[in-house]
């Protein structure tokens, strides 16, 4: 089954920070779904957007509701459909409004069977948001259906705005409690107006012994906690989200009892009605958590000493460096260190992460200066990054990281004449589908008759190695348009289908 990541590269050139939203909607909408009693797809053209009204659309991914029967037995992604089969879709693609299916309106508290919704950022619509319901089984409108439905609503009608979902951490949405495992519902002072069954036994198993309709949730909290500062962080938390300052999902202990809380703003079309907030008792489940926290650990400390046992080898490299006479061997064994210490760069920053991920504008600004110190000139060379290279899988990021410290490197040893001051820009732009990253300088250009794919460079040999056998990426090398010369990287991010 094709990724997000995948779908978006195959058939969309979107920008990388619409991606980036996307992936952030996907990450939010089970809490949707659940909410809504429906199915929630994700539906992008397929065509450009001058072309968007004649296009179809496609959908990218498909998440079921935990709360009701779905509406599609068979998974719908990879679908595709015209006006025609989908035609409230495509309508709020284009109109950029939320779109309900032909004569279905709201009756008896029951929602419309299709609604489609435009998903916004910075004010263009990206993409569209579909809801499905399964009215086979019509559900009793009790108040917690009721409650489920009208904060559902609230959340769509922020998804059109562009205002939801907030740039929080993965992680921090991706371990979030479910509507299912409790439910609560706050007006504009944070006091409660509904809770569920489920949320009421969490707060039960913290000391609760009364009702939590009617009370301060912030301040009920604050008293069930315990510890002093953690139960000041809590309050503080909720009070923080009915205050639009959005802060990442915590985890509270009260009498032996683990529960996780996160709350949510609701402004929908920017009038502040409240906040929803989602707890689930995880109690048991962090007792068993507990045991895998050694292994995180152990991962992160093979990483560290990794990372010190590169760093030593560097060192003892560059002390053979300064003791060689042969001027050849010295340029060597300093080439060496700074291969070395990018991989290094690499492991360091894995053994401060949990996920096997690695941001690639923290390892390289941190790379950057090494690479000056090491680049072997008589005259300073200025290196600057710009634009965001994101977020890489570490087994893509340790060879990304030495094409960028062979290029970067190579132009300080060849772009420039003696005694001539340099800049060297690394320029970055981020689509669904590539990572297209520029390396210009602004030296005397590349030599009469240079051929790339001649060339007996070392540097540039790596280069290609790892681009092919790594990344899959390709390089060329022309002169700039300025001036100077332009190393031309790019590295497809989404798994691309093979064509025939």
């Amino acid at each position: 089954m094709s990724t997000l990541s995948d779908l978006l590269a195959e058939h969309t050139d979107l920008p990388g920070a619409a991606v980036d939203h996307l992936q952030r909607v996907v990450g939010e909408w089970q809490l949707l779904a659940d909410l809504s009693f429906a199915d929630v797809l994700l539906w992008v053209g397929t065509e450009s957007e001058k072309n968007r009204s004649e296009g179809t659309v496609i959908c990218v991914a498909h998440c079921r509701p935990t709360t009701a029967s779905t509406a599609f037995p068979e998974d719908a992604v990879g679908t595709v459909v015209s006006e025609s089969e989908h035609p409230q879709v495509l309508r709020a693609l284009v109109e950029g409004r939320v779109v309900r299916g032909e004569d279905e309106t709201w009756r008896e508290g029951m929602p419309p069977r299709r609604e489609a919704v435009p998903v916004r950022l910075d004010g263009r619509v990206i993409a569209v948001l579909s809801r499905d319901t399964n009215l086979s089984h019509q559900r009793a409108q009790s108040p917690l259906e009721l409650a489920y439905l009208d904060c559902a609503e609230d959340l769509c009608q922020m998804i059109s705005d562009g205002t939801f979902p907030i740039r929080e951490s993965r992680s921090d949405t991706n371990s979030s409690p479910r509507a299912g495992d409790g439910f609560i519902r706050l007006d504009t002072e944070g006091t409660v107006v509904y809770a569920s069954p489920n949320a009421l036994s969490a707060y039960h198993r913290m000391g609760l012994s009364s009702d939590l309709v009617g009370q301060d949730l912030a301040a009920l909290t604050r008293s069930l906690v315990t510890d002093p500062f953690e139960s000041q962080e809590a309050a503080g938390y909720i009070r923080d989200t009915l205050a639009d300052k959005p802060g990442r999902r915590m985890e509270i202990e009260a009498r032996g009892a683990t529960v996780l809380l996160r709350a949510l703003v609701l402004k929908p079309g920017g009038r502040h009605v409240g906040a929803a907030v989602v707890v689930r008792d995880v109690t048991e489940v962090k007792r068993r958590d507990r045991a895998l926290l050694s292994k995180d650990a152990t991962i992160r400390e093979i990483h560290h000493r990794v990372k010190n046992n590169l760093q030593t080898v560097a060192a003892l490299l560059r002390l053979q460096a300064r003791r060689t006479g042969n001027d050849e061997a010295r340029q060597a064994l300093t080439e060496s260190v700074r291969r070395v210490t990018s991989i290094a760069l690499v492991h360091d920053t894995l053994s401060m992460s949990v996920d096997e991920e690695v941001d690639l504008d923290e390892v390289i600004d941190r790379l950057v200066p090494m690479l000056s110190d090491v680049a072997g000139v008589g005259v300073p060379v200025a290196i600057r990054r710009e634009g965001s290279f994101g977020v890489f899988s570490a087994e893509r990021a340790t060879p990304l990281v030495m094409v960028l410290t062979e290029l970067v490197q190579n132009a300080i040893e060849h772009a420039f004449d003696p005694g001539v001051t340099g800049t060297v820009t690394l320029s970055a732009e981020r689509s669904a589908r590539w990572l297209d990253v520029i390396i210009h300088d602004n030296g005397r250009g590349l030599p009469e008759n240079f051929d790339l794919e001649k060339s007996d460079r070392l540097g540039l040999q790596i280069v290609r190695t790892l681009l092919g056998a790594e990344l899959g990426g390709s390089l060329g090398l022309h002169p700039g348009s300025g001036g100077g010369t332009d190393a031309v990287l790019r590295v497809p991010l989404g798994r691309r289908t093979a064509r025939y």
